[in-house]
């Protein structure tokens, strides 16, 4: 895995930005250096994992014929042999992949958390008899993992301090759930003083919170087009920002990841060519992005963006789900990150699950926009408030992250954050791994490449008391199955050497 990084392509944006001929004076749009790094897959590495994944399909197939013959006892659903006739309820050869390399390595995710997920966090043990069908508990407990796994950037997940103290005052004055939806008994003081705190912490006019993250992309978007409309989707981007564009029966094309010339190739034809057939001017064009990419650890490029969005005279939707809180020098996400201003991004959405450590999602923007979608929107119709608790535990820690607490705590953990993310990728860095993402991204991904890696990285660092998130694909290209480790202000330097240093071990590599 520690390969030469002779290969290595970074792409680095300074003043010397390269010059990009449709958005002029580019070298302008940053104040900062920007920095991310995406090496290409040494060719030797590329053959061997498509050689690996190969060997486990044939088996894959043997393993099927065998299971077709009644040799090997099959797990999986099928029908029976009374139904051979009808309508197959189950797609035999879609479930092929789960069944034959899924399964081999399936012990490595789902594992049972008895504790706090903090920077560490106590697991059930447990066993499998059958290769990972079904597992069994042993009744006892991995105790002091190191998390290396959970979105808990700023370390608000916890159950001491003051927003566990808040939550537990607010679960005694209002109860643990609303039991109704915001539009007609579940709408408490508490929910409108989160949404103008919310609205304060971004610099928007007003802002919308929502009970599910997934729900606040899947479920407004919807809400904000329709027929006639097109979007614009990066390549890259979340499965409840896929699922919102394709609920809205929009036209969706989609741009190559963070690459400002494809999607300015798509905005002028949408806008020289308009809607197929009829070649009408769309209704509305809406560009979709992330601000930080959970699987590359990738920061947009929202200044081109921006620009952009201003030059064609699109909308822009900003999905902050792992940025907001986790980048800028207050905490308030990618915008704040680089220096723009919130009235230049039309919807910014976000959500409360990463580092405020709470639960369920927001959408800012202008007043007349969140008051449409207070009667337009299925996830504010339809579904039941946001927790009491969950609220307070928000607002508690986003006061503490802008400061109005009284303390230094937002700051301090802010700066401690920045700090853990520098030194953990230099440190990976230094050894010789492959590590993809902005400088400056909490989200840590370490390429793995082959097919044995996924689980045999996974099983041997939970060995040794460190728990990481392995992913392989089809979450992933199938040649770039990687580890992802998340970045903590909660973190202390110990911690993240003995990661590092046990990612470095050669007992690891051997076994792979």
């Amino acid at each position: 895995n520690k390969l030469h990084r002779s290969s290595r392509v970074t792409t680095s944006f300074l003043v010397l930005f390269p010059q990009n001929h449709s958005v002029p004076n580019n070298s302008s749009l940053y104040k900062k250096p920007f920095v991310e790094s995406f090496e290409e897959t040494p060719l030797l590495v590329a053959v061997l994992t498509y050689m690996g994944y190969g060997i486990l399909t044939i088996f894959g197939y043997l393993r099927d014929f065998l299971r077709q013959w009644n040799i090997e006892k099959c797990h999986v659903a099928r029908e029976r042999e009374e139904q051979k006739d009808f309508v197959p309820l189950y797609q035999d050869f879609e479930n092929f992949y789960t069944r034959n390399l899924y399964m081999r390595i399936r012990d490595n995710w789902n594992r049972p958390i008895c504790s706090v997920p903090g920077a560490k966090m106590d697991l059930v043990e447990r066993v499998s008899h059958d290769y990972n069908w079904t597992f069994e508990h042993t009744g006892k407990v991995v105790k002091d993992v190191i998390n290396m796994g959970s979105y808990n950037y700023l370390g608000f997940a916890e159950n001491i301090g003051a927003c566990a103290d808040a939550a537990v005052k607010a679960t005694h004055k209002y109860g643990a759930g609303v039991s109704s939806t915001r539009c007609e008994m579940g709408n408490l003081d508490i929910h409108e003083e989160l949404e103008q705190l919310v609205a304060r912490f971004l610099g928007v006019e007003s802002s919308m919170a929502f009970g599910m993250g997934f729900a606040t992309n899947s479920m407004n978007i919807p809400a904000l087009t329709g027929k006639g409309c097109l979007i614009l989707s990066d390549e890259l981007n979340h499965a409840s920002l896929v699922l919102g564009a394709r609920l809205s029966g929009s036209t969706i094309r989609v741009f190559k990841h963070n690459n400002m010339q494809s999607l300015e190739k798509l905005l002028r034809d949408a806008i020289v060519h308009g809607q197929p057939r009829t070649h009408r001017p769309w209704k509305k064009i809406l560009i979709v992005v992330e601000g930080i990419y959970s699987m590359e650890g990738s920061v947009v490029r929202l200044p081109e963006v921006i620009a952009l969005k201003k030059r064609y005279k699109a909308y822009l939707y900003l999905d902050e789900a792992h940025s907001i809180g986790a980048l800028g020098p207050n905490g308030r996400g990618v915008v704040d990150y680089f220096g723009l201003d919130p009235k230049d991004v039309d919807i910014m959405m976000g959500t409360f699950t990463k580092s405020f450590g709470a639960a369920g999602g927001y959408i800012g923007g202008k007043k007349e926009l969140i008051d449409y979608l207070r009667t337009h929107s299925h996830s504010a119709l339809y579904a039941t408030s946001m927790s009491p608790p969950v609220a307070q535990q928000i607002i508690t820690s986003m006061k503490i992250i802008m400061g109005e607490d009284g303390t230094k705590l937002g700051a301090d953990r802010l700066r401690q954050l920045s700090e853990n993310t520098t030194y953990f990728r230099r440190k990976l860095r230094d050894m010789g791994f492959i590590i993809y993402g902005n400088d400056d991204s909490p989200v840590v991904p370490m390429m793995l490449y082959m097919p044995a890696k996924i689980g045999a990285f996974g099983r041997e660092m939970l060995k040794r008391n460190i728990g990481t998130v392995v992913v392989g694909f089809p979450a992933t290209p199938i040649i770039e199955s990687r580890a992802r480790f998340c970045i903590s202000a909660a973190h202390t330097r110990e911690m993240l050497d003995t990661v590092s240093h046990l990612a470095n071990l050669k007992p690891i590599y051997i076994c792979i």
